[in-house]
């Protein structure tokens, strides 16, 4: 999977949510906590295990101590997340010999690769869950209180979820995830998401702008539309005998009010199309902002990943993106020391980084994942010590963009939606502008989920500084 944006700043592989019970006075079975690492995906996910629980009369509590039955909801697609996982679950394993009653689980994607060595090898876990079998979770917790090892990694061709409304945890009631698809379809050599997510299917549409229009009801202010590759959303509206694609869907989300702020993540460069470009610049409350992957900048080792585009294909879309949205923040993910990259390949990818002077970059070193196409196909044959030199060159180039980023941004004004305090001062508060750019200013009187107007008069790397304007 590519690199979802959790927030403007960080993506952040062991990024942890914590359940909270909504209802204090209900009487519940138990009490779950779960936590969740890797990508927005997999957040989303953990937010629908949470609707199914409490609808099968479990209570959530953020505290691990008190609970009766443990979660984890994990990510396979590092190397780095994996060990996070690994860690946690042996210290839940120590808090299980104080407490025998207690059942502990893995859902998600890295459930089906390793389930054999959480459950017999290693015997961190009781419950093993696909992202297809969340439903199946209250029949799973009944077996393993009985003793049994509850498994269910089973893919489906049809599971979407469309049905099932989020519970949405540790929400700071503005900015809210909305799963549009599930699985993928495109095979990138390096990437496990067709074998643990399994093929590509969209949900229904009337389902994704029902629960949009009831996020904006409860005062949410913004949706990001998630998909492993949401360009290639095509759902077929049988009743009205037409197809909705992405765009389209778009569209029906931007107009449900114009004080809904709308995202996506994310795209991919040979699906993403004109006529989503075209939907982005028709509506200002769709944000200028287009997450692309591009992984390497040399078309030899593009075609080894499987990316289905050269290095000139992607600068001719990254091109038109400018050429129609002249302002679009972009964004990408980058790999270094894929198998058989040379220095010159390399340097590829750092001139294209180059040209295309990205606002924001997610760069890794690659770490070869079990059963994925590279794995079978190709030798990991790049010290490991290149492979990180060569990241440290890119991200001290990347810096350097990232700096001019915001600062030509200094001395401009723009819509800020207000997403809560700033972490480093109580008297500042923090949003984001169109280009999803990070804005601080001094409080006053403003609250989070307001649109403010922001003056920037000065910038880090990561931050713009500014202050309100009446407009």
């Amino acid at each position: 999977m590519e690199g979802l944006l959790i927030d403007s700043k960080v993506h952040d592989e062991s990024r942890q949510g914590e359940a909270y019970a909504i209802d204090n006075t209900a009487q519940y079975k138990k009490y779950f906590y779960i936590e969740s690492y890797g990508c927005a995906m997999n957040f989303a996910d953990t937010e629908v295990v949470a609707s199914i629980l409490q609808t099968n009369g479990f209570g959530a509590t953020k505290n691990a101590e008190e609970a009766e039955l443990i979660f984890i909801n994990t990510c396979s697609i590092r190397e780095k997340a994996e060990q996070t996982v690994r860690k946690r679950l042996t210290e839940f394993k120590s808090l299980k010999k104080q407490r025998p009653g207690l059942v502990i689980g893995v859902l998600g994607c890295m459930a089906e690769r390793l389930k054999d060595k959480f459950l017999e090898e290693e015997k961190l876990v009781d419950i093993v869950v696909g992202p297809d079998a969340y439903r199946t979770l209250p029949a799973l917790i009944e077996e393993a209180e009985g003793g049994q090892k509850a498994v269910n990694v089973l893919l489906s061709r049809e599971e979407t979820y469309a049905d099932i409304s989020p519970v949405r945890l540790n929400s700071n009631g503005i900015n809210a995830f909305v799963s549009i698809m599930r699985g993928c379809n495109n095979m990138c050599a390096f990437c496990v998401v067709p074998f643990t997510r399994g093929r590509e299917r969209s949900r229904d549409a009337n389902s994704i702008v029902k629960e949009c229009e009831e996020l904006f009801n409860t005062d949410y202010k913004e949706v990001t539309l998630l998909g492993q590759n949401v360009d290639s959303y095509y759902w077929a509206d049988e009743q009205k005998g037409e197809t909705v694609t992405f765009a389209m869907l778009m569209e029906r989300v931007a107009l449900i009010s114009p004080l809904l702020r709308v995202r996506f993540s994310t795209s991919h460069p040979k699906d993403i199309t004109d006529e989503v470009l075209f939907t982005m610049a028709k509506y200002e409350n769709i944000c200028n902002y287009i997450h692309l992957p591009v992984q390497s900048g040399s078309s030899r080792v593009l075609q080894m990943m499987n990316r289905t585009y050269t290095r000139e294909w992607y600068i001719a879309k990254v091109n038109r993106i400018k050429e129609l949205l002249p302002d679009c923040g972009l964004s990408t993910d980058m790999i270094t020391g894929f198998c058989t990259e040379t220095e010159e390949e390399h340097r590829e990818s750092l001139s294209l980084m180059e040209y295309c002077k990205y606002d924001l970059a997610y760069m890794y070193f690659y770490s070869e994942r079990p059963g994925t196409l590279a794995a079978r196909r190709y030798k990991d044959d790049i010290p490991e010590e290149v492979k990180k030199r060569r990241l440290q060159e890119m991200v001290a180039l990347h810096r350097t963009h990232s700096l001019l980023s915001m600062q030509k941004e200094v001395g401009k004004t723009f819509k800020v939606l207000v997403e809560g305090i700033s972490k480093k001062s109580e008297e500042h508060l923090y949003g984001r502008n169109d280009q999803n750019k990070v804005i601080v200013f001094p409080k006053e009187n403003y609250q989070p989920g307001e649109y403010v107007y922001v003056k920037v008069n000065s910038c880090t790397a990561g931050t713009l500084i500014g202050e309100a304007i009446v407009n």
